[in-house]
């Protein structure tokens, strides 16, 4: 009676942890919703880093269902995306000081509000505050050769000391400015 009362036990204690370790396995095979990803490209002497979460439009429109139009957006998922400037840039022609910021825009069918603002880390836009913004520039969205299922950006060299950072999700392409400032002494 013993050993089988034994033999019982350790086949219960066996399937708990055969039932525990199956959920452990799976958790980790699970990929994010909006994985985390980032881009980097040096702009003349400046090192540009965008860190963001990449969502997917999976079906919504843009501009009604995500990333509705006229409102404050974190440009990605999750945590506001972050952008740093190792050295003193330009964003469409505006001055920056290196440093890390929040980048958040407002999509508009036809034009685009690029936000940096000095509150890095946030979560979402649901503490953005406009007070803190350093600067807010306007762009034109374009259509994008290809259509990108999740939200992606990319930076690229255009010249010397000059670059494009480009959002890009759906079939929409937002190209944005940077320059490496020519003099860091007047920024």
């Amino acid at each position: 009676m013993f050993k089988l009362t034994s033999s019982i036990s350790k086949l219960s204690l066996l399937a708990c942890f055969a039932f525990l370790f199956s959920f452990v396995a799976l958790a980790q095979d699970k990929t994010p919703l909006s994985p985390p990803a980032n881009a980097s490209a040096k702009i003349g002497a400046a090192t540009v880093t965008v860190d963001y979460s990449s969502p997917g439009v999976k079906g919504r429109t843009i501009g009604k269902e995500i990333a509705p139009y006229g409102q404050v957006w974190r440009t990605g998922a999750n945590a506001a995306t972050k952008i740093t400037f190792s050295k003193d840039v330009t964003l469409e022609g505006k001055p920056v000081k290196a440093g890390t910021y929040s980048l958040f825009t407002v999509p508009n069918q036809n034009e685009w509000v690029i936000i940096l603002n000095k509150t890095a880390e946030q979560w979402g836009a649901f503490k953005y505050e406009e007070a803190q913004d350093l600067l807010r520039v306007t762009v034109k969205p374009t259509t994008s050769k290809e259509n990108n299922e999740r939200f992606k950006i990319a930076i690229s060299e255009k010249g010397k000391n000059a670059g494009v950072m480009t959002l890009l999700w759906g079939n929409i392409s937002v190209p944005v400015t940077v320059k490496a400032a020519q003099n860091t002494a007047s920024m």
